[in-house]
């Protein structure tokens, strides 16, 4: 019994020198811990060889408990009938350890996945990249995808096959007309007329350069984009803005209820000035900017462009400019023969009345202002000097009229303001100028004339045959044409293209003796016939002078017309110079 006990004894003390020795081998290991995690903080590095090491000490611990725990078992047996088991928890901070374990190896493993998707996202833009690199360098030659010009698909294409595409197309733009309207009125711009042109070249050009800038990344995206969005060029354009505004300031004289300017003229011995009224002109600065606008987006094809109109009143009359240029003095006509200059004689014309006396006149009248004249003459007249002054005809041309005594009285009346009128090298005829206003007082008739797209009578019908007739004989006399207006209609005495409507205080005709010597204008009206003959001298080079117009389009409402004069020499064409366009409307 005794040696039972001490074998008892001998055993426990064995055990609790077990537990002892394991209670200091795990506060070593916490201790381990401890300073592992002190490293851990100054040295990131160094965390993975410790874990390491701790891994391998937990594993030995793990073997030893094992063991140990076997050991108590046996020594359980071999106790009598003792039922006390002795056995040893797993220390917590090791479960703590093998915790730690696990969550580095999942990132490990989130991190090894994260860079598997970046490399996958680099590998499949670089096929991208790569892709559309050589789609560039394979179309090098044509136009990229998804490029259209005004709407034209243009991709796939050459320059030269791209350009030919459009040709057709940006032809029948520049010719169809710029529709203008106001309220009721309407009219058309032809583009011909302020010379429009798309410029189709540089559109192509611009479409072509998409995605061949030579750099890769921008020219591969250029590609891409247009592929997915589409690239849409609109062509610039060009026109000749001085040609605009000349056409606009002309559809002043032509829109209802114009401004009339104030004017003057002379008849017999009285200077007559009649003061202008308010109307309405074009702005030309609005309309020119809105047909900018209009051409720019092509929307002028599709609805016509609202002429901008503006209130204005006539400019104020300043007498003492009319006075200088009546006022003259009288200059006896002369010629020279080396060389051969005839200078015409001239009346002198004065006020009969002071300048202030003409004032107070004129600010007292209300819409018409008559001043007398008196003319100085001349010692020696044009006349006296006969025909070796203007030995030569320079041009002539006749037209035809029905006979009807009134519409023949105004024919007379006009053609006899103006029959032996003389102009200087460089001096400019007015014909409502030399005319003057068609008044009752002046002794002309009602006929009949256009008026507001209608056929009405009129005071002073007919005249305008006589305007005609002599612009078309300044045209054979190779004269400058200056101011030239059209009718609304074709009138029956001569062609379109060939006529020159004139009113009062609103369209006039005017021609400017552009040879190098005076010249004489001579007109009859008799038997049906009204003709006008220009003399003068010829000059070294005198050319041939062939008149031609000719109807360019035509519908139901309307008729267009071009005409040129042509110079020949020896039977070569030296030049063609246009002269304008027409526009009329059917009857």
């Amino acid at each position: 019994m005794i040696l039972q006990e001490e074998k008892v004894e001998i055993v426990e003390d064995e055990k609790n020198a077990k537990k002892l020795s394991k209670k200091e081998e795990i506060e070593g290991k916490e201790n381990i811990v401890q300073d592992e995690n002190a490293v851990n903080n100054e040295n990131t590095e160094n965390l993975d060889t410790n874990e390491t090491k701790q891994v391998e000490s937990e594993n030995e611990e793990t073997t030893y408990s094992k063991e140990e725990n076997n050991t108590e078992e046996n020594d359980n047996k071999n106790s009598d009938n003792n039922n006390n088991k002795i056995t040893v928890k797993q220390p917590d901070n090791l479960t703590f350890t093998q915790d730690k374990t696990t969550t580095k190896a999942s990132k490990k493993h989130v991190t090894l996945y994260f860079l598997i998707f970046i490399g996958a996202l680099f590998l499949i833009l670089f096929l991208l990249l790569a892709g559309f690199t050589i789609y560039n360098l394979n179309n090098s030659k044509v136009i990229a995808k998804g490029v259209s010009i005004y709407g034209i698909d243009v991709s796939g294409k050459t320059k030269d096959e791209a350009i030919k595409s459009l040709s057709s197309t940006f032809e029948k733009l520049q010719s169809s007309d710029i529709k203008l309207v106001s309220k009721d009125y309407e009219t058309a711009l032809n583009p011909s007329e302020i010379n429009l042109k798309y410029d189709i070249n540089s559109a192509v050009n611009y479409a072509f350069s998409v995605g061949k800038t030579g750099k890769i990344l921008k020219d591969d995206y250029a590609t891409f984009s247009a592929m997915m969005n589409g690239v849409e060029i609109k062509p610039m354009y060009s026109l000749d803005e001085k040609s605009l505004i000349t056409a606009l300031d002309k559809l002043s004289k032509e829109i209802p209820n114009p401004v009339v300017e104030s004017s003057y003229y002379i008849e017999d011995s009285t200077l007559i000035i009649t003061k202008g009224t308010d109307g309405f002109v074009v702005d030309t600065a609005k309309t020119s900017i809105d047909i900018n606008n209009k051409l720019q987006d092509f929307s002028y094809l599709t609805e016509p462009i609202e002429l901008t109109l503006k209130k204005q009143s006539p400019k104020e009359i300043n007498l003492e400019e009319i006075y200088k240029e009546v006022h003259k003095e009288a200059k006896d006509a002369y010629y020279t023969k080396n060389p051969f200059v005839v200078h015409p004689a001239e009346n002198g014309v004065d006020f009969k009345i002071s300048l202030d006396e003409a004032k107070k006149k004129l600010a007292e009248s209300d819409k018409e202002c008559k001043i007398a004249l008196k003319t100085v003459y001349p010692k020696v007249t044009t006349n006296m000097i006969g025909k070796e002054a203007f030995p030569d005809l320079l041009g002539e041309f006749s037209t035809h009229y029905v006979s009807n005594p009134s519409r023949t009285t105004n024919l007379r009346l006009a053609a006899n303001k103006i029959n032996g009128t003389v102009l200087l090298p460089g001096e400019t005829f007015s014909y409502n100028k030399v005319v003057g206003a068609r008044t009752i007082a002046a002794g002309y008739k009602n006929a009949a004339i256009y008026q507001n797209g209608e056929v009405v009578d009129g005071l002073g019908g007919g005249i305008c045959q006589i305007s005609t007739t002599l612009f078309n004989a300044a045209l054979f006399a190779n004269l400058e044409i200056v101011e030239l207006h059209n009718h609304q209609f074709v009138p029956s005495y001569v062609g379109a293209g060939r006529d020159a409507t004139v009113v009062y205080g609103a369209k006039d005709f005017k021609f400017k003796n552009s040879r190098k010597n005076a010249i004489k204008l001579e007109c009859s009206v008799s038997g049906g016939i009204a003709r006008f003959r220009i003399f003068g001298v010829k000059e070294d080079t005198e050319y041939n002078v062939k008149v031609n117009a000719s109807i360019t389009s035509q519908t139901d409402s309307y008729i267009k017309s071009v005409t040129y004069r042509t110079l020949y020499l020896d039977g070569k064409q030296v030049k063609k110079e246009k002269i304008y366009n027409c526009t009329y409307k059917r009857h």
